[in-house]
């Protein structure tokens, strides 16, 4: 009996000792891969790999010098893609624009980002709404008349001339904080007010009955290049807003195929690399 419980107790010790070892030699390898450069996507999750993309693009269009957080850009490349699972966007989409009203209207707090080259195309003022607050916006609406700024992902549409030269039709995606965008007439225009002489002479820019409004200086290379079905992400201080589109894992199933399925989605695995 004594002999038979020696050999029990030794084999569990063998074995703790093996997955111990195993264990140490796998962190060892991970923390070596870190240290180059180099992840191992079989000890990494899909949303760490995910985060690992998001910093990568980050990085490499110098978002963090032009003053975007991180975390505004995750969660807008992770609507993103989300957008594109649900087939909202076009397959070869790779323009993201983000609006983050959390900055005051004198910084430049509009961003649009080529995912496909990893780049920064623009950095520009935008103004908001004039319900939404003076300097900083602190409310939000999705209703009529209400003249303040809607929070969330917006999908781009056509161009067409109206009272504000040539515009942009918005499509809000988010139900309950955007979608009424069409029906508000919610549209990317230029505005004379949104210049640094407005902001010598208020401390802020002028403020629209709504819409995104950006200078006339930029307003012609801002809708050309987010013209038919691109993705805009506008961030701001509300603790109410929340969208499906937000679905970190999601997104990262998405933005991650396997390396074999090449063909599927060209641009996020040029962006994963």
């Amino acid at each position: 009996m004594k002999k038979t419980f020696w050999w029990v107790t030794s084999i569990l010790l063998i074995f703790s000792v093996i997955a111990v070892s195993f264990k140490s030699a796998v962190a060892d390898k991970h923390a070596e891969g870190a240290a180059n450069g180099v992840t191992n996507p079989k000890v990494l999750t899909t949303e760490m790999r995910f985060g690992a993309m998001v910093s990568d693009i980050y990085q490499a269009a110098g978002l963090q010098a032009s003053g975007l957080d991180m975390g505004v850009f995750q969660k807008a490349l992770t609507g993103f893609y989300n957008l594109k699972s649900a087939h909202k966007l076009p397959q070869n989409s790779n323009i993201l624009t983000v609006v983050d009203f959390s900055k005051p209207s004198r910084e430049k707090r509009l961003w649009i980002v080529d995912l496909f080259s990893k780049s920064l195309l623009l950095n520009t003022w935008v103004a908001h709404g004039q319900g939404s607050g003076d300097d900083m916006a602190s409310h939000f609406s999705n209703n009529d008349e209400s003249h303040q700024s809607s929070l969330g992902f917006y999908v781009t549409d056509d161009i067409y001339m109206g009272k504000h030269g040539r515009s942009l039709r918005l499509d809000g995606m988010d139900q309950g904080f955007n979608d009424h965008a069409r029906n508000r007439a919610i549209v990317l225009h230029a505005a004379d007010y949104v210049c640094q002489n407005t902001i010598n002479q208020l401390g802020r820019l002028g403020r629209s009955f709504g819409c995104p409004a950006v200078s006339p200086e930029v307003v012609d290379q801002v809708i050309g290049t987010l013209k038919g079905k691109t993705a805009i992400f506008v961030n701001g201080p509300d603790s109410r807003y929340s969208s499906k589109y937000l679905d970190m894992t999601m997104a990262a199933n998405y933005a991650l195929p396997t390396v074999t399925d090449t063909s599927a989605h060209p641009i996020t695995l040029r962006a994963a690399l």
